[in-house]
């Protein structure tokens, strides 16, 4: 069997995560992911010769969120590392803001992360999540009716920025690392809690599936993640060079598109047109669902005057002049 640190550095390699010269913030909550791949990063770093450094959040939702604290801040000082801690009540921030508290904490953590990159001048974003967290989030998108792009689950890189060296390891592997190298990691009481639906697909689904239809389930859908993944790729690209074909106008608050040429497309462009559109403007595709995108298209078939629709209050889409307008709402 594959060690581990091998294992993460085929990773590594296979997607180009890090290259000689990087600087990598790591965050790392003092969990067996994130100090597995802090303990494996710290120990070949010299060698591909790149730095890194550690972003720890306090969520101060856990009595035990200070011993955590006190965790990551220890190993960091025994190896030598940078380790840049903050602390913040993320319940409170979650109510003030008026969001989950699961949306509050990953709001806050990538916050810091992105405040530490610029701090040390990094340019890598280095997450630890692993194959177990990729299966999961594929089965909550199809819970929620996901399409093709959702079965991609947790991509290996993102935006060239955001890596996770992890992603291709098991959960009982990261454990057995833990154990081999006694680093001892802190465990998060609340992900064996159902209050979530990530843990209630942890704790009851997967197991459930294991047990009485494949014990290999979590095998079974990285494969179907990797088709999905091959498929979705080679869609964007052909997205983009109609995207192009489309397109008449593009800055920061507006895209102008062909109407008519986009009317002559196929439904499964248009939809991906939209898309792609709004995050071009928007820098994502949040609260642009499905009955949206439909609307968009039968608005554009039906080429009357001039006609419009705001999905969010973010953003507009208007039919005229035979021209699709995506417009910013600022």
């Amino acid at each position: 069997m594959i060690k581990m640190k091998d294992k993460v550095l085929q990773t590594i390699k296979k997607y180009n995560m890090i290259e000689s010269g990087d600087k990598v913030v790591l965050g790392v909550s003092g969990g067996p992911d994130s100090i597995s791949m802090l303990n494996i990063l710290n120990e070949i770093k010299e060698e591909f010769q790149f730095e890194i450094y550690v972003a720890h959040i306090n969520h101060m939702i856990r009595e035990e969120a200070i011993d955590d604290e006190k965790y990551v801040q220890s190993y960091c000082q025994k190896n030598g590392i940078q380790c840049y801690v903050k602390r913040i009540d993320v319940q409170q921030f979650a109510n003030t803001y008026k969001i989950g508290t699961e949306e509050a904490g990953r709001k806050v953590r990538y916050d810091f992360f992105e405040e530490v990159l610029q701090k040390v001048g990094a340019n890598k974003i280095g997450i630890a999540h692993n194959k177990n967290d990729k299966i999961e989030t594929i089965i909550m998108n199809l819970l929620r009716g996901s399409g093709l792009s959702g079965l991609k689950g947790i991509e290996p890189i993102r935006d060239n920025k955001y890596i996770r060296p992890l992603i291709e390891c098991d959960r009982q592997e990261i454990e057995i690392y833990c154990e081999q190298h006694q680093l001892e990691p802190r465990i998060d009481k609340t992900n064996f809690e159902n209050d979530y639906t990530r843990n209630k697909i942890r704790n009851i689904v997967i197991p459930y599936i294991k047990e009485g239809f494949n014990p290999n389930i979590i095998e079974t859908i990285d494969r179907l993640s990797q088709v999905a993944t091959d498929e979705s790729n080679y869609m964007d690209k052909q997205t983009n060079i109609i995207y192009q074909k489309l397109l008449i106008q593009e800055n920061e608050n507006e895209i102008i598109l062909k109407l008519r040429d986009f009317n002559e497309q196929d439904k499964v462009i248009k939809n991906r047109i939209i898309l792609l559109a709004v995050k071009q403007l928007m820098g994502s595709t949040q609260r642009i669902e499905k009955i949206h995108i439909e609307d968009i298209i039968k608005l554009c078939d039906n080429n009357v005057g001039n006609k419009f629709l705001t999905p969010n209050k973010n953003i507009k889409f208007l039919v005229k002049d035979k021209k699709l307008y995506i417009r910013r709402n600022v």
